[in-house]
C-alpha cells in the first residue's frame, strides 16, 4: 500500500499512520476485524472494530483505485499523450473524482460533435481560437472551407464544438463549476405523472428546494426515489450566466482578453459548454455525491438498528410454546425444548371464522402441561394482539411468561433454503412458528439466518448503495456474533459461518465433526476438523465457547494463545487455573504489569483479567414481558392526549416508529423526543425498547399517528 494512501486513510479515520500500516499488514496476514480489534490491541494501538472496519474499507477502495490508475495510465500512454507531469498527477490521486477528471480528455468516447469537427480538420482553427492567437476568426475560418466544410459559419461552429468539449473536460473548469453547484439548492417539481395515491406520498416535494449541502438524507433519498418513479424532476438551481462569466474570467486570466470578434465566438463556445455539457454532467455528479453522503448516513442508521436487533435480550434456554397467529387459517403452535428442537406442532382455531375457543384452550393447556412449558412466544403480525389476549385467559402456572415477538422476516426464513434444510418434512407455517420461538430464546442465533433487509429496521434500504450496504450489514452481523460468542456444541452451521475466520465451508465441517464424534471437549479438538488449520484456529478459537469444558478457559474469551499467562497468574497466587477463573477476589490481587511479555502488552493482560472475573458473560440483557393497552385495538380507538405503552420498532434519522398494539405504527418525530426541541433519535431510543408515549395526532385519511415520548 502506497504511503499516500496510508496517510489519507489515517486522516479519514483519525488515527496514526503506523496504526493503519499495522492493520493492513494484519489483513494481508489473513486476520479478521473481530480478531484484530480484540486480540491485537498492541499492534493497532487499541483501535476498536469500527476504526478497523473503516481502515479495511479504505484499503479495499485504494486497492481498486490503484488498479484503475494502471488502466488509465496504459490508455493515455497508448494514445501517445502521457507526460511525466500527467503520470505523476495520476499516481498521486487519492480521490476517484480527481482521477476521472484527469482521464476524461483521453477516455475513448462516442462520436461527439467535437469528434466530427476534428474529422473535418477544424482542430487547428479551434486551437488558435482557444489560444487567443488570432483576432479575426471569420477570416481564419475561411481557409478551412472546402470539401468537408461548406461555409465559414460551419467552420466556426465546428471549432466552437471542439472548444466546448475541451472546456468541459478541463479539470480546473469542472472543479470551478462543481464548487459553485455544491453551494446551491436542489429543486424538485412535480411532473405530469404526479397524480394518484402513489404520487401523493411525495406531495411535500412537489414544489420544494433546499441547499444541496444541508439536505437531510431521508429527504434527498425520498426525492430521488420519486424522480426514479417519474413523479418529480430534480435540478440544481445554479445561475447559468454567473457560471459562464466565472469560467470566462478564469479562462482570460490564464491568457488575455480576446478581441471583440473572437470574444463573441469564445462566449458562444463557453455558453454551449456550460448548458450542453457541464451543467448536466456536474449537476448529476453533485447530486450523486450528495446521495453518497445520504447513503452513508442511512446505512449507518440501518447498521446500528441491526446491531440492536441482533443483540436484543434473549430469554435463554427455556422450554417454549410458540404461536404463529392467524384468523382464517388458525394459529400454528409449536413446542420447543430448551435447545430449540421441535417437539410438537398443531393448529388451533380460537378466532373467527372457526371460533373453537374451548377446544383451543384445552389444547394449549395440555401442551403447557405435557411439555413443561416455561415461556410462550406469540408473533406480533395479523391476529397477534387477539391471540395474546386469548392466551392470557388460558389457565396455566403463574411462572409461565408470555411474550410478543416481532415476526419481521419470519416468512422469509420459513421459505428459505436454510429452513428447508432444518425442517425438510414440515411446511412453511411450522417453520415460521419455530422461528418465532427461537428468536425469543436467542434473537442473534435465529436472525442471522434472515437477510437483514427483511427485518424491517432500515431506512430506504433498497435505494442506497447496495455493495456498501452489504459490507456494513455483514460487518455488523459478524461483530454481533463474535461479541456475544458462540456455543461450539449447539450452534448451527449458519451461525458458525459468521465466526471470525470460519465461513460456510468450515462451519459445515465443524458441525459434521460434531455429529460424527460427539460434543467438543476442548478448543484444541477444532484442529481435528477437516481443513481447519492453524490460521483458522487462531482467528476463531477465542470466539467459540465450550460449556462444562475440562479447561474453564475454553468457555471464556481468553484466547488459547494466552492460556500460559493465566497459568502463571494462578501459580503466583498459589491456586489452580480452575480456582482462579470466576473468582473476583483472586483476580483483584493480580498485578497486570507483571505479566506483560513480548506480544502480550498491558491492554491484552487487562482484558484477560477482566474476562477471568466473569468468564463467558453474555453482554446482552434479559428479556422483559410487555403488555399493550387493553382498550386500544384499532386506529379508531385513538384520541389525542392518550398515554400508551409501546415498543420501538424502527429508528430513522427523523424519528422512531413505535408499535402501540394496532396495525399502524406511530411516529415519534425527532422534535418530540427532547426537552429542548430536536434530538438524535439513535441517541435517545433503542430498538425494541419499551416506552410510554402520548398521542399527539391521528390522521385517518393517511393512517398516520403522531406521538410524543414521555420520560
Amino acid at each position: 500500500m502506497k504511503q499516500i494512501y496510508i496517510k489519507n486513510i489515517a486522516h479519514r479515520v483519525g488515527v496514526r499512520e503506523w496504526q493503519v500500516e499495522n492493520c493492513i499488514t494484519l489483513f494481508d496476514e489473513g486476520a479478521t476485524i473481530p480478531f484484530i480489534s480484540r486480540y491485537r490491541k498492541e499492534r493497532t494501538g487499541g483501535l476498536d472494530e469500527v476504526a478497523v472496519a473503516e481502515i479495511r474499507h479504505w484499503n479495499d477502495v485504494f486497492t481498486e483505485m490503484e488498479k484503475r490508475k494502471e488502466t488509465v495510465i496504459e490508455t493515455i500512454s497508448q494514445a501517445g499523450a502521457l507526460t511525466p507531469e500527467l503520470k505523476t498527477r495520476i499516481e498521486n490521486c487519492v480521490e476517484a473524482r480527481e482521477l476521472e477528471d484527469l482521464y476524461l480528455p483521453y477516455r475513448p468516447k462516442r462520436r461527439t460533435r467535437a469528434v466530427v469537427a476534428k474529422e473535418a480538420g477544424l482542430e487547428p482553427l479551434a486551437d488558435r481560437m482557444y489560444d487567443v492567437s488570432i483576432s479575426d476568426p471569420a477570416r481564419e475560418a475561411a481557409s478551412f472551407v472546402g470539401d468537408k466544410v461548406a461555409s465559414v459559419d460551419e467552420a466556426l461552429a465546428g471549432a466552437r464544438d471542439i472548444i466546448a468539449e475541451r472546456l468541459s473536460e478541463t479539470a480546473s473548469v469542472r472543479e470551478t463549476v462543481r464548487q459553485i453547484f455544491k453551494t446551491r439548492r436542489i429543486v424538485s417539481k412535480a411532473t405530469k405523472k404526479a397524480v394518484g395515491p402513489e404520487a401523493m406520498k411525495y406531495r411535500s416535494y412537489f414544489d420544494y428546494s433546499e441547499s444541496i449541502d444541508r439536505i437531510a438524507p431521508h429527504r434527498l433519498l425520498a426525492m430521488l426515489r420519486a424522480e426514479e418513479e417519474g413523479f418529480l424532476s430534480l435540478k440544481i438551481d445554479a445561475d447559468p450566466e454567473k457560471c459562464g462569466k466565472k469560467i470566462y474570467y478564469d479562462f482570460c486570466q490564464e491568457r488575455r482578453y480576446p478581441a471583440q470578434p473572437l470574444a463573441e465566438q469564445i462566449h458562444m463556445a463557453f455558453d454551449d459548454a456550460y448548458k450542453r455539457l457541464l451543467e448536466p454532467s456536474i449537476s448529476n455528479e453533485v447530486i450523486r455525491e450528495a446521495k453518497e453522503k445520504a447513503d452513508i448516513e442511512s446505512i449507518r442508521i440501518f447498521g446500528e438498528n441491526l446491531r440492536q436487533l441482533l443483540l436484543a435480550a434473549p430469554i435463554g434456554q427455556k422450554r417454549v410454546l410458540a404461536i404463529d397467529p392467524g384468523f382464517r387459517t388458525g394459529c400454528k403452535v409449536v413446542c420447543l425444548d430448551s435447545q430449540g428442537n421441535l417437539l410438537h406442532n398443531e393448529a388451533i382455531f380460537p378466532h373467527p371464522p372457526v371460533s373453537e375457543k374451548i377446544k383451543a384452550i384445552q389444547a394449549v393447556s395440555e401442551m403447557i402441561r405435557k411439555y413443561d412449558i416455561e415461556v410462550i412466544a406469540i408473533g406480533n403480525g395479523t391476529a397477534g394482539r387477539e391471540t395474546e389476549e386469548f392466551i392470557r385467559r388460558v389457565p396455566m402456572p403463574k411462572e409461565v411468561r408470555v411474550f410478543s415477538v416481532s415476526e419481521d422476516g419470519a416468512s422469509i426464513y420459513s421459505a428459505s433454503e436454510v429452513a428447508r434444510e432444518e425442517f425438510p418434512e414440515y411446511d412453511v407455517t411450522v417453520r415460521g412458528a419455530v422461528s418465532i420461538g427461537r428468536r425469543l430464546m436467542d434473537p442473534l442465533a435465529e436472525l442471522v439466518k434472515i437477510d437483514p433487509k427483511s427485518l424491517g429496521v432500515g431506512q430506504y434500504q433498497h435505494d442506497v448503495d447496495q455493495s456498501l450496504l452489504k459490507e456494513k450489514l455483514d460487518n455488523t452481523v459478524v461483530s454481533c456474533v463474535n461479541n456475544v460468542g458462540v456455543n461450539l456444541n449447539t450452534a448451527s452451521s449458519y451461525l458458525l459461518s459468521y465466526v471470525s475466520g470460519i465461513g460456510p465451508a468450515l462451519a459445515g465441517n465443524i458441525v459434521e465433526y460434531r455429529s460424527q464424534n460427539g460434543p467438543y471437549k476442548s478448543r484444541k479438538d477444532l484442529l481435528n476438523v477437516k481443513r481447519l488449520g492453524a490460521k483458522a484456529f487462531e482467528q476463531c478459537a477465542g470466539f467459540l465457547r465450550i460449556r462444562e469444558a475440562e479447561n474453564p478457559l475454553d468457555n471464556s474469551a481468553v484466547h488459547p494463545e494466552a492460556y500460559h499467562i493465566v497459568d502463571r497468574m494462578a501459580r503466583d497466587l498459589g491456586v489452580t487455573a480452575k480456582e482462579l477463573v470466576g473468582n473476583a477476589d483472586l483476580c483483584s490481587r493480580i498485578e497486570p504489569s507483571r505479566y506483560v511479555d513480548g506480544d502480550f502488552g498491558l491492554p491484552t493482560v487487562n482484558d484477560i483479567i477482566k474476562e477471568l472475573r466473569k468468564p463467558g458473560l453474555d453482554p446482552r440483557a434479559s428479556a422483559q414481558e410487555f403488555e399493550f393497552a387493553h382498550d386500544i385495538r384499532t386506529i379508531e380507538d385513538l384520541k389525542a392526549g392518550m398515554e400508551l405503552p409501546g415498543i420501538v420498532t424502527n429508528i430513522t434519522a427523523f424519528g422512531a416508529f413505535v408499535d402501540i398494539g394496532i396495525k399502524q405504527n406511530g411516529l415519534i418525530h425527532a422534535s418530540q423526543m427532547g426537552v429542548k426541541g430536536m434530538a438524535d433519535p439513535s441517541k435517545v431510543l433503542k430498538l425494541r425498547q419499551q416506552v410510554r408515549v402520548t398521542v399527539l395526532s391521528v390522521d385517518m385519511d393517511r393512517m398516520r399517528i403522531g406521538l410524543r415520548l414521555l420520560k
